[in-house]
């Protein structure tokens, strides 16, 4: 594993265990030229999954993208990150065994139905950009759709209560 600080390709395992989640392998790694230390994690992965895009473009699915774009909906809600994280494996294995290619729409509705059970404002900010909201009605159809369903079971020890 090369060193992310000095680029050096050795690097020695100091320790290794699974995650919080299970789903990967959380390595402790020392650089042997630098000293540094730093963290990697291995996951499995089923295939080599393409997204293939609205204008028929294809590129490989990068986990770490679709992180992004969760995290950017789940900013600033009372979300625990190991279930977010959860969330991105469970839709990962979700996608990986529809095929080797998966469209953006697929993507998307996995998405959208993940953080419609996990919470709902996440939910609509992330079909605000899904979708392409452009009036304020369409915040409001979503809206009203989604007050009309229980809200997700929130965790145990989780508080709603936050200091502004």
């Amino acid at each position: 594993m090369r060193c992310p600080f000095c680029a050096h390709e050795d690097s020695q395992v100091k320790d290794s265990r699974p995650s919080e989640d299970g789903a990967a392998i959380r390595r402790r790694r020392q650089c042997e030229a630098c000293g540094a230390r730093f963290t990697t994690f291995e996951r499995v992965q089923l295939r080599d999954l393409t997204v293939v895009k609205k204008n028929g473009e294809r590129e490989p699915f990068d986990r770490e993208k679709l992180a992004r774009s969760m995290a950017i909906a789940c900013r600033k809600r009372d979300i625990p990150a190991d279930r977010i994280d959860r969330l991105i494996s469970s839709i990962q294995r979700q996608l990986e065994t529809r095929g080797d290619e998966v469209t953006t729409s697929q993507i998307g509705e996995a998405v959208m139905d993940g953080l419609k059970a996990l919470d709902h404002v996440a939910y609509i900010r992330f079909a605000s950009v899904y979708k392409d909201f452009s009036e304020p009605g369409d915040f409001a159809e979503i809206a009203g759709a989604v007050g009309d369903e229980p809200a997700p079971e929130k965790p145990k020890g989780s508080s709603s209560d936050r200091l502004l």
